[in-house]
């Protein structure tokens, strides 16, 4: 895309009049979206994005600008544009070579662009299929296909020069169920840095069931229960406790601006001895695992906390160099137009040792959450609200009646503290993570975990 040497004639240039560190981003980005709503495809899309951004660092102070044009007269002339905002004495200077070789590899073997846009689209029929066959109160099935395949150069100043290609595969499914007034919806997905491989393993037709049947069975659930009480949170249940209201807190930005509940806390008890917190991206084939970050850096799995201790936050270069340190690989960004942040990538609560079942038998009685919904957090104070998709009453140790309407709240760091069983097992979900407006593909995972006691909101039984 642009060799080494037109890299560093561009980063000179943007270091021209003063900067400590500058860096280029270029991408090209292929694109496909499918959408089927009412049993009709609804959308066909694909797209073809270029373009680069270049970011001058001085002192505390960005500059950045980004550009379609991606010659190398294009992206000289943006390199002049840049550096007119930069400050400070350092200038110009000579660029060293350096090797960062990645800690893995990913190894695509269906790029997406090969396979045709009929197998696509049969895959959505397919799961629109399974989802209304599963029962005759689905009324609406809506499916979404997405594939991206992203061939970036990152180079900067300290002397990086990566290339990479990063290839995703994701689906989603909505099913809704009728049954006279009552409506129900059921959501699942599935999706990997994977590319159209991930359907040799991944069965969209039980994914789509899975949904269907999850929505079917919300239509004769009870209200939850409304109250103080233990909630034991299943493995299946993905981590979005622990993104939410833990791991956006751990996000070094948010630390320097004193936005964070865990700012300033290394080195203290943070949660359960239980607990230990990682971000990861160097899982194969998770939705949010990468070789290097959007700024060259090799991606790492880092211990955030480890056995209740905070040990790290999570850093892009610009938080690093605040504080005198290496990034760990967690610099992100949506696309050329936009600077890298700090970002999650695969953020998991590690597993424990207890069995699930156990875990189950050893509460009297409680809530058990299968499925989160939709939430809010405050990551100043730690904060949350969430939604239970499929949560189910937990009666003399027994699973009981599936409830319906039920939410989380509570504050994230105290409610990691009280944790007092973690199970041996781990569930990932996959989603898009939002911040700053931007966007960023993103895996969460826990084990099986038991909280003594949660505020649970429930509602009104309408009988």
């Amino acid at each position: 895309m642009v060799s080494r040497e037109d890299a560093n004639r561009i980063l000179k240039i943007a270091l021209q009049n003063g900067g400590n560190f500058a860096d280029i981003f270029v991408e090209r980005k292929r694109n496909v979206s499918i959408s089927l709503e009412a049993g009709k495809i609804e959308r066909v899309n694909s797209g073809l994005d270029v373009g680069a951004g270049i970011r001058v660092i001085s002192g505390d102070s960005t500059s950045f600008a980004h550009t379609n044009d991606v010659t190398l007269k294009g992206l000289e002339a943006l390199a002049d544009i840049v550096s007119k905002a930069a400050k400070g004495h350092n200038g110009q200077k000579d660029i060293p070579v350096i090797d960062r070789p990645a800690n893995w590899r990913p190894d695509f073997k269906k790029k997406p662009g090969s396979v045709p846009t009929e197998a696509k689209v049969a895959l959505v029929e397919k799961m629109d299929k399974a989802a209304r066959s599963a029962d005759p109160r689905i009324k609406q099935v809506a499916v979404g296909y997405g594939d991206v395949e992203q061939d970036v150069l990152i180079a900067n100043s300290d002397g990086v020069y990566v290339e990479d290609q990063r290839v995703r595969t994701r689906m989603v499914i909505n099913a809704v169920a009728q049954e006279g007034d009552a409506i129900q919806t059921g959501f699942d997905s599935l999706g990997g840095l994977q590319g159209f491989e991930i359907f040799d393993t991944a069965n969209v037709e039980e994914t789509a069931r899975n949904a269907a049947k999850r929505a079917v069975a919300l239509l004769s659930a009870k209200p939850a229960p409304a109250g103080r009480m233990p909630v034991v949170m299943a493995g299946e249940a993905g981590g979005t406790m622990v993104h939410e209201a833990c791991g956006h807190g751990l996000e070094a930005d948010l630390v320097q601006k004193k936005l964070s509940v865990y700012g300033g806390k290394v080195g203290e008890k943070v949660a359960s001895e239980l607990i230990t917190v990682i971000d990861d991206a160097t899982i194969p084939g998770k939705y949010g695992s990468l070789a290097y970050d959007d700024e060259g850096t090799p991606g790492e799995k880092s211990v955030l906390i480890e056995k209740g201790v905070l040990k790290s936050y999570m850093y892009d270069k610009l938080t690093a160099i605040k504080e005198k340190r290496e990034s760990n690989g967690n610099g992100r960004r949506q696309s050329y137009q936009d600077r890298p942040i700090p970002r999650m990538t695969n953020t998991y609560i590690a597993s424990g040792e207890s069995d699930p079942e156990e875990i189950i038998r050893d509460t009297k009685s409680g809530l058990l959450v299968k499925k989160m919904g939709g939430g809010q957090v405050n990551t100043t104070n730690g904060d949350f609200v969430f939604d239970v998709a499929e949560g189910y009453l937990i009666e003399d140790g027994q699973v009981g009646a599936l409830v319906r309407g039920a939410t989380l709240t509570g504050n994230g760091p105290k409610v990691l503290q009280i944790v007092d069983r973690v199970g041996n097992d781990l569930g990932f979900a996959i989603g898009t993570c939002g911040k700053d407006g931007q966007g960023a593909p993103v895996s969460d995972a826990q084990p099986t975990i038991r909280i003594p006691e949660m505020v649970v909101g429930g509602i009104l039984d309408e009988d």
